[in-house]
């Protein structure tokens, strides 16, 4: 896609970061606001990305450091163990959002390898994410395994689900059996995901 292209999350971004967020969040109650987010961006600058796409944002992507087993409440911004969390080898998919227009066109997956080439560069070794909305399924086929023994902030809702992967070294093309589209992720409306599935929304 000539026309696509995946970069750092810059400060004139915000005002559409939070538009979208609020978009896809707000109803559900999962939305944080601004200062929450911006901690998120604050605590992992290289693992947050913006998607360009036909000339203009189309969504964006959050991950940072957390301890495995661990992530961060909704209700709260990052605070002081940053730091700590930095010398772990996990990388938390915190959000991932794709912007209404552009979406159906794989490429939520896309930003999705993005970070696994970027968190295997930056030695990372495990990926994890809270899944909300009943969209489990969808992330097992990309790799992830379901911890239901994981207990998760409140703010996540009764149904959120934590899961994890290995990360290995990136390699192209889908994963068997997955076509190039990929639900959005945190609260998106659903989607046709892989293997034809219906897929819902995550909170990562």
């Amino acid at each position: 896609m000539s026309d696509t292209r995946i970069r750092l999350l810059r400060e004139e971004d915000w005002d559409e970061v939070v538009a979208l967020e609020e978009r896809a969040y707000a109803a559900s109650g999962l939305s944080e606001g601004e200062e929450a987010l911006r901690s998120r961006h604050r605590a992992s600058p290289s693992t947050c990305f913006v998607l360009e796409h036909a000339g203009g944002f189309a969504g964006y992507l959050l991950a940072l450091p957390y301890p495995l087993f661990r992530c961060p409440d909704l209700s709260l911004a990052e605070g002081g163990t940053v730091r700590e969390n930095r010398k772990g080898s996990n990388l938390h998919l915190h959000d991932l959002v794709i912007a209404e227009r552009a979406r159906g066109r794989g490429l939520a997956r896309r930003m999705q390898r993005h970070l696994e080439e970027t968190g295997w560069s930056a030695r990372y070794r495990t990926l994890s994410l809270v899944a909300v909305h009943g969209s489990q399924r969808m992330w097992t086929l990309l790799g992830y395994r379901t911890r239901p023994e994981i207990g998760l902030p409140a703010s996540y809702g009764a149904e959120a689900v934590y899961m994890a992967k290995p990360l290995e070294r990136a390699v192209t093309g889908p994963a068997p059996g997955c076509p190039a589209q990929v639900a959005d992720a945190k609260g998106a409306p659903r989607a046709t995901g892989c293997a034809g599935l219906p897929v819902g929304p995550t909170r990562n």
